[in-house]
């Protein structure tokens, strides 16, 4: 089973909408051994990997997959399903799969759903080595495999607060653009764009995260506008620590004013002794420590997003109860770190509780007389910790006070979306009927403890920010303007963008002349591929996008966009396409064309070549409207199009007309194209008309339109480098 090459289609491809990997992969003598003659092979795979009784293949019921691997399967198929599972089992949900046989014998396109490359590479070669010990009758261990898949998932996947937000903004039908390999995201297009990292936009201003970071600025500035806080001063030292506690009374909080997830942080403090030990804590973990009141009541997180209350969680102390035989480390991993919902992944609400590396816990030991290996007397219950476990849902019960309240501070400290910590007994009563105050915000708060609480309803705090970032009618995109075809491809994308220049907007242009911005040449390199077809819709001046793509950008890279406004179809001159990709028939160059039109949006526009048979009957593919082109006015299609209302770009006596139904208005005279003075190929005003038809679906006015033909090739002769 050998790779003989590894294609990455990171956008829009022949397989599907989303990225995936294709592997060409040569079975060599497994072609002449299906699964069913393999002795032992189905018993090793399914013991191996029991879960495959899950994938419904081809069949389309569960246990699909094993029938076929019972009737007799080729290695390519087993290849798919034994990837994607492996990629389930590591946490990276993968359900589309395809295994196609090329013209040569052996010879299989094997595609899998790709939402991390590097994981799903590791995973190819894994099920490669899985399905030949299997066949072999040789050791896998299955176990090992999917852990090093699954630290690999953790470390380079988005992080389960960003991927909440990115997948509320696909719901939406809002693009998005990994921009780093960590959670710095791109949501939308151009100059429509958003950025998020986890949950802090482009709108969290730095000043107000500096203010979150420093606990007694933020605490000031909330006094002063009124919001209750806990009273309190920063502390020099041990002893400073104990005249602040004395000042304010005892019980107070000691915690690091810079700190953050509580760590450092001790409540409930009483003595002097409590005190000074807590100041080393506190400064271990930040700049300067701070002495305040203690707040009688729990601890509350409130997800402040764009003003408004999205979720709140409560936490809860956590204790042991002793058995006179056990330790208390032992207790803690019989009594808390049994629950499942705790665990050192990101994806468990509630952390392992670990003594050797949680100076804190070991202190709130050392109160109460005890270390990790003491053993207690039976029936005591033992505090563990007194803070943290934030992760039990009450949103419901915030009363509208309190909401308002934590809205408030948020605006105060100039934060868009804050995680408010609070304390209070009664999060349903005010603040004020029982002492209750805030006692931190944090800019970037963790949505894990919404998204999956130890108990209670689960909240959509992607969704709410999705909403923040971008109003109802919002989907955060540009006009994209694809272009594909066999020929002209490049000529058609340079008019377009010219077209769009002179309507006043700012537009990015990636095809095969190069990289052009706002009519600038940046790069003269061939840009017709995936990588700056990115570029351009990174750049957060660009209005409208135009990008031409080849056949092989389409079968190599995919497409380097989701969806688009306007899809050109220039020609198919199939041979052109013919000896690489295992490309060999109309049809399958056809095929290859068709996922530029498959990805146009539904109040989008389909333009096609009305004469080119292949072409024309892409329209039955497109989900928005259709505008055909062509210098051959009489055809059946056509004729048929128009009778219905539709729109084309003819020509007629020379000239080029915008037809609608029955109705034409002239635009321009051939003659007036100076583009077209010193030839007559067809495929130059197949160019010019499919141009045409794109800036009309933009509303691109027609005496606009009309002067820049007229320039265009002036333009492009006087002035090098520009559009």
């Amino acid at each position: 089973m050998e790779f003989l090459k590894v294609l990455p289609l990171r956008g829009p491809n022949i397989w599907t909408y989303r990225p995936v990997i294709e592997v060409w992969l040569d079975i060599g003598a497994l072609e002449d051994s299906p699964s069913n003659t393999l002795p032992g092979f189905y018993e090793r795979l399914t013991d191996w990997l029991p879960s495959l009784i899950e994938h419904r293949c081809g069949i389309g019921e569960r246990g699909g997959f094993l029938q076929r691997l019972r009737e007799g399967t080729w290695a390519g198929h087993i290849l798919e399903h034994v990837t994607l599972e492996l990629q389930n089992l590591a946490g990276m949900q993968s359900g589309f799969g395809k295994a196609r046989s090329t013209s040569v014998r052996g010879v299989y396109k094997v595609v899998v759903r790709s939402r991390n490359e590097q994981v799903t590479r590791a995973a190819l070669h894994a099920g490669r080595d899985l399905i030949l010990a299997a066949i072999h009758d040789q050791p896998f261990d299955v176990a090992a495999t999917v852990a090093q898949l699954r630290d690999m998932a953790d470390n380079l996947c988005l992080g389960p607060s960003t991927a909440c937000i990115v997948e509320a903004a696909s719901e939406r039908r809002i693009p998005y653009i990994r921009l780093t390999e960590g959670n710095l995201v791109q949501l939308g297009y151009g100059a429509r764009q958003r950025r998020i990292w986890t949950a802090e936009t482009d709108q969290t201003s730095a000043i107000a995260e500096g203010i979150s970071r420093d606990k007694d600025l933020s605490k000031s500035l909330l006094h002063a506008c009124g919001v209750p806080v806990p009273e309190g001063r920063i502390v020099e030292n041990p002893q400073d620590a104990w005249e602040a506690a004395e000042d304010i009374g005892v019980p107070v909080v000691v915690k690091p004013s810079d700190g953050n997830h509580g760590r450092g942080v001790s409540t409930d403090l009483m003595t002097r002794e409590e005190v000074e030990t807590a100041f080393q804590l506190a400064r271990n973990e930040g700049s300067e420590v701070i002495v305040e009141r203690f707040v009688q009541g729990n601890e509350h997180r409130l997800l402040i997003v764009g003003g408004r209350l999205a979720a709140a969680a409560r936490g809860e102390s956590v204790s042991v109860v002793a058995d006179g035989v056990a330790s208390i480390r032992q207790l803690i991993d019989t009594q808390i770190n049994c629950d499942p919902r705790r665990g050192l992944a990101e994806e468990f609400p509630l952390d392992l509780v670990q003594p050797d590396q949680d100076p804190a816990l070991r202190f709130e030991l050392e109160r109460q007389g005890y270390n990790a290996e003491s053993i207690p007397a039976p029936g005591l219950q033992i505090l563990i910790q007194r803070n943290g476990n934030v992760a039990i849902d009450v949103t419901d019960e915030v009363h509208p006070e309190v909401a308002a309240t934590a809205a408030l501070a948020a605006r105060i400290v100039g934060l868009d979306i804050a995680g408010i910590d609070l304390v209070a007994q009664d999060i349903s009563r005010p603040l004020a009927e029982q002492g209750g105050a805030i006692v931190e915000i944090n800019a970037g708060p963790g949505l894990l403890m919404h998204l999956k609480p130890a108990s209670g309803q689960a909240r959509p705090v992607g969704s709410a920010i999705i909403e923040h970032l971008f109003p109802e009618d919002d989907h955060g995109r540009i006009p994209v303007i694809g272009v594909s075809g066999s020929h002209g491809k490049s000529l058609t994308a340079r008019i377009v963008a010219k077209l769009l220049h002179l309507n006043g907007q700012y537009v990015g242009l990636a095809c095969a002349d190069g990289l052009y911005f706002a009519h600038r040449l940046v790069d003269q390199r061939d840009s017709a591929n995936w990588l700056n077809a990115q570029k351009v819709l990174m750049n957060r001046s660009v209005q409208a996008a135009v990008i031409e793509n080849s056949s092989d950008v389409i079968l190599s890279e995919g497409l380097g966009y989701d969806r688009c406004q306007i899809g050109i179809i220039t020609n198919i001159d199939a041979p052109a396409h013919y000896g690489k990709f295992y490309i060999e028939t109309p049809e399958q160059v056809c095929n290859v064309l068709r996922t530029q039109i498959d990805v146009v949006l539904p109040d989008g526009v389909a333009v096609l070549n009305a004469a080119d048979d292949l072409v024309a009957g892409m329209a039955e593919y497109c989900d928005g409207e259709v505008v055909f082109f062509t210098q051959q006015a009489a055809s059946e299609r056509l004729t048929q199009h128009l009778q219905q209302g539709g729109r084309a770009v003819l020509v007629e006596n020379n000239s080029i007309l915008l037809t609608t139904g029955k109705q034409s208005s002239v635009l321009i005279k051939l003659a007036d194209l100076p583009i077209l003075m010193h030839s007559e190929n067809p495929i130059q005003v197949d160019s010019v008309l499919a141009a045409i038809a794109a800036a009309w679906a933009l509303n691109v006015a027609p005496e606009l339109m009309r002067a820049g033909l007229r320039t265009f090739e002036t333009i492009k002769a006087n002035t090098k480098g520009t559009i």
